[in-house]
């Protein structure tokens, strides 16, 4: 059981969401639950956008800290966070640094397999590698090395966009050009064929704890951003389905990837379970949903946590980690 620490209620929060990311719908909907939670919870809260208004309003009124719902690179990719660090305002979450590397998910692969956490086997490729060496060699040495089915996304992104299941080599191109539209450098991985999970990792203080594991089913089989944003096409069990022993290995790679890319406060680890009961690590999300149909909010349900109280006791430990400088 987890156990958040007390609140506090002369600790002022401003809660960032919205952006101009393609995620700034969802990202409006994690604040607002966001905001009310941190209310409920008796703290002082208010709201903001990520937009010109936000440094002289940082300026003027400096918070407490910071609570970032913001999703896509405007909350993800470690610049804001940044500019939050320059202002001397502490927020929630992981510090810039490695909110950069965790967003590149090239880069967290490559240091997953330098931890010896399995993760697919992968390319990343630049569009402009893409044109310059040819597009159908490339694309048929990529079948080539990792076989098909495929899976092809954004190296930077997330909510599923740009993101595509090729079985046919044939859809490989379409593929490539969806996934470019939303980044410049596309992720083709070996889609593994299993259970898809998430474990949402918390730390109040006590080191991090991996929450109920959440499984994922999507009604058509891929959890793209209308699976993951439209009611009733995806549906959720907490905990997961899997055998207790399976359970605790897809917990102990999850806490060991959080571990290794240097995560902070709260985080959730995307992990496909084989046929096999193996778990491979997808990817990280530094700034995971909060939204009605968000993973992270199922998996503190379950575990008997309110999510005001546990945001609050998150909020506390950015403020004593900042005055413990």
């Amino acid at each position: 059981m987890i156990t958040p620490m007390g609140t506090r209620d002369d600790i002022r929060v401003l809660v960032l969401a919205g952006g101009l990311s393609y995620e700034r719908d969802v990202s409006l909907r994690s604040g607002r639950r966001a905001l009310d939670a941190l209310r409920s919870a008796g703290l002082t809260t208010e709201q903001h956008d990520a937009d010109v208004s936000l440094l002289p309003a940082l300026q003027a009124d400096p918070p407490d800290a910071v609570v970032i719902a913001l999703h896509g690179a405007t909350g993800e990719d470690g610049s804001l966070r940044g500019v939050l660090d320059l202002c001397g305002i502490p927020y929630v979450g992981a510090d810039a640094r490695t909110a950069r590397l965790a967003w590149d998910k090239p880069s967290a692969k490559s240091m997953l397999r330098e931890a010896g956490i399995p993760t697919p086997d992968w390319v990343a490729l630049p569009h402009d590698r893409f044109s310059e060496l040819g597009a159908v060699a490339v694309l048929d040495r990529i079948v080539d090395r990792l076989g098909l089915p495929l899976m092809v996304k954004p190296a930077q992104g997330g909510s599923g966009l740009g993101a595509a299941v090729v079985r046919d080599a044939a859809d490989l191109p379409a593929a490539m050009v969806g996934c470019f539209a939303y980044d410049s450098t596309a992720l083709v991985e070996q889609y593994v064929t299993g259970t898809n999970v998430a474990v949402s990792i918390i730390d109040l203080g006590t080191g991090p704890q991996a929450l109920p594991i959440v499984e994922i089913v999507p009604r058509d089989g891929v959890y793209d951003y209308a699976a993951r944003y439209t009611a009733g096409l995806t549906t959720w069990h907490v905990p997961a389905r899997l055998d207790p022993a399976i359970a605790a290995r897809v917990s102990e790679t999850a806490l060991a990837a959080y571990k290794a890319l240097g995560l902070r406060d709260l985080s959730r680890i995307d992990v496909i379970v084989g046929a096999g009961g193996e778990p491979q690590v997808l990817g990280c999300n530094v700034s995971p949903g909060l939204t009605e149909t968000s993973l992270l909010p199922l998996a503190v349900q379950a575990a008997g946590v309110d999510l005001g109280a546990m945001l609050s006791a998150l909020v506390e430990r950015a403020v004593a980690r900042s005055k413990a400088g």
